[in-house]
């Protein structure tokens, strides 16, 4: 019997939160359910913990799970009003937007303090439909994580069949070199030898792989090239 009772109250606070849960995250704002920043990720964490708990354990009192989603929105909506009076509180909150490529090179001291690596910028890249990173002028991580990329202007989007113009396919990249080391696999696929790597390298001025972050080679066997490099004063500022 016990059971069947306890089965009827979950089934009641089902019931009863959802409708309530929905007006919360409503009053809450749409900062809750976009692309979450830290803090408001955390909120919605500790808010689905909550009323998770209500709904699963019958015996945790009904009205103590209320008051609690009522505090964690107060809070929330007191610490987005502080954000937007002061710039301070929100850089404490918040991650700040990290340059990670400049003119076609990657930033790797830049990349290494958000951790991010060499394969993450890539995938991260051909998910905007960027196959060819010295295209890239200006690529930046925001504070949500996600990839901002400023193309060169000749570079830009551009619709061909207004303009007439007919380019083949395959112009990619595929990336040989990876943080100095040989990606041997995508090299025998582009039916290339390490010495024929290393003579490219040689041509380019890089007679050292440990000198090499990222080398690309596209399907005219042209190769590109992003030295290890201390990130460059003209760099431009990106902060909250």
């Amino acid at each position: 019997m016990d059971i069947v009772m306890d089965g009827f109250k979950v089934i009641l606070r089902i019931v009863t939160i959802l409708p309530f849960m929905l007006a919360i995250v409503l009053y809450m704002g749409k900062r809750s359910i976009g692309e979450l920043p830290v803090f408001d990720f955390l909120v919605i964490l500790v808010f689905g913990a909550v009323v998770g708990a209500d709904i699963a354990d019958p015996k945790i009192n009904h009205i103590y799970t209320v008051i609690a989603m009522i505090a964690i929105a107060l809070l929330q909506k007191l610490i987005i009003k502080l954000k937007l009076k002061h710039q301070k509180v929100g850089k404490l909150l918040t991650f700040e937007p990290t340059v990670v490529m400049y003119r076609g090179k990657f930033l790797e001291e830049n990349m290494g303090h958000i951790k991010y690596s060499i394969d993450n910028i890539l995938q991260m890249l051909r998910e905007k439909n960027v196959f060819h990173t010295p295209d890239v002028e200006l690529a930046i991580v925001e504070s949500n994580g996600k990839l901002s990329v400023k193309l060169y202007p000749d570079k830009e989007s551009v619709v061909r069949k207004d303009l007439s113009i007919y380019k083949p396919g395959n112009n990619f990249e595929i990336p040989v070199v990876l943080d100095g080391k040989i990606q041997r696999d995508l090299l025998q696929r582009l039916d290339k030898s390490e010495s024929w790597l290393m003579e490219q390298l040689e041509k380019a001025g890089e007679l050292s792989l440990d000198s090499v972050f990222y080398a690309g080679v596209n399907a005219k066997s042209e190769i590109f090239i992003s030295k290890k490099q201390p990130t460059s004063s003209d760099v431009p500022p990106f902060k909250h």
